[in-house]
């Protein structure tokens, strides 16, 4: 490669770096209030090692949850789980957020998601920054424990998980659980968007 090729190169790769404005709050779409944040108890329950994909790892344990997760609810189990790869699914039709450390489940949440002038985008994203305090560069609102996704501002982030809200294109969760995600979570971790994971586990 030529000198002038790699300054060309160099330029480029600087330029794809760089981090665009952050995502927005939430916007109301039905005002509705609905039951504050609430940790449910549950249990780890084993599951036959099936190949999953984008991202790719081997699923070995679910949580149990005793009741169904409500808008503001979430789960949080890591317990006795030994330390491995952190991997992040959304499942926007389910509407919740899962949390997976070497393949086992410690961490599931109801979500808030993008409206439909202003979708989340599906796909597999790697985590390109993480801001523990962070204001939207755009509207101007808090968005704690930022897990950034895109250049163009969606990020996984704390935020008001109630029923009939929705945001601009960000991942919303409770702010307590966006703690134990940011505390968990690295750049470089994988997140899946979909709208239909391992249905034969979860259903939906």
């Amino acid at each position: 490669m030529t000198g002038l090729a790699i300054k060309q190169w160099l330029a480029a790769m600087l330029a794809c770096g760089a981090l665009a404005a952050a995502c927005s709050p939430e916007s109301t779409v039905a005002a509705s209030v609905a039951a504050p944040a609430i940790a449910l108890s549950a249990a780890v329950t084993p599951v036959a090692a099936a190949r999953t994909s984008k991202p790719e790892f081997v699923l070995k344990g679910v949580l149990k949850p005793d009741q169904p997760l409500r808008h503001g609810d979430f789960l949080w189990d890591a317990e006795g789980v030994a330390a491995g790869r952190t991997d992040i699914v959304v499942d926007l039709k389910a509407q919740i957020l899962y949390v997976y450390r070497g393949g086992v489940e410690i961490g599931r949440s109801a979500i808030l998601y993008g409206s439909p002038d202003k979708i989340t985008p599906t796909g597999n994203f790697p985590i390109m920054q993480k801001k523990a305090r962070h204001i939207s560069n755009i509207y101007g609102a808090p968005m704690p424990y930022m897990l950034r996704l895109t250049n163009d501002g969606i990020a996984i982030h704390g935020s008001n998980v109630e029923y009939g809200y929705a945001t601009h294109g960000c991942v919303g969760v409770p702010t307590e659980f966006a703690a134990l995600l940011f505390a968990e979570a690295n750049p470089g971790d994988q997140v899946l968007i979909t709208n239909a994971w391992r249905t034969d586990l979860y259903g939906v």
